[in-house]
């Protein structure tokens, strides 16, 4: 037992001891926190993977880190990296920008005074690179939400995928008005 732990212990005997301990435990409380931020970090190699998987929510290892790393994002912290994913096998993030980088079952426009408005229902989209093509986007909000957009490439070699984006973008197609026929005036 260290003459700390005994002095703290008989603290109420000494009113001034009180204090000091006080100040010492919070201390080595802050010191504990500080010490323990890397380990919340995420791993970027394990979000990269999760990102490529044919749906991260259905693997359950994939939901905190890639919870947290939408979370981040979200208050403007840097996306993770992997050293270890090997050329043209990345990750990134871009904040979406509509019409130009926001799918157009996502995009919305509002007609104003001052011309139209573009808005996205999404953050930004995090991209995976296989081979230095895109495999897939994973469009996000700020509450966690998520919509991934799969290659023909990745199609071709997962077999199966969470069909949302896909799906959402059948709807929106279906609800588009029909083409009308070009004038070819004279």
């Amino acid at each position: 037992m260290t003459a700390d732990t005994i002095l703290c212990r008989t603290a109420p005997l000494m009113p001034n001891r009180v204090r000091a301990c006080s100040t010492t435990a919070l201390l080595a409380f802050a010191a504990l926190l500080l010490a323990s931020a890397p380990a919340r970090a995420v791993d970027g190699c394990q979000v990269l993977l999760c990102f490529a998987a044919p749906s991260w929510r259905a693997i359950p290892q994939c939901v905190p880190p890639i919870t947290q790393v939408l979370r981040d994002l979200a208050r403007g912290k840097a996306f993770p990296t992997c050293n270890m994913s090997g050329p043209g096998n990345t990750a990134s993030h871009a904040w979406a920008n509509a019409p130009g980088f926001c799918p157009p079952q996502y995009t919305h426009s509002l007609s104003t005074e001052n011309g139209q408005i573009h808005t996205c229902d999404y953050m930004g989209a995090v991209s995976v690179l296989v081979d230095g093509a895109v495999f897939s986007r994973t469009w996000w909000t700020m509450d966690g939400g998520t919509s991934t957009e799969f290659s023909p490439i990745a199609k071709s070699q997962l077999g199966s995928w969470d069909t949302r984006f896909d799906d959402d973008y059948t709807a929106w197609l279906s609800a588009q008005p029909p083409a009308t026929p070009g004038y070819a005036g004279n």
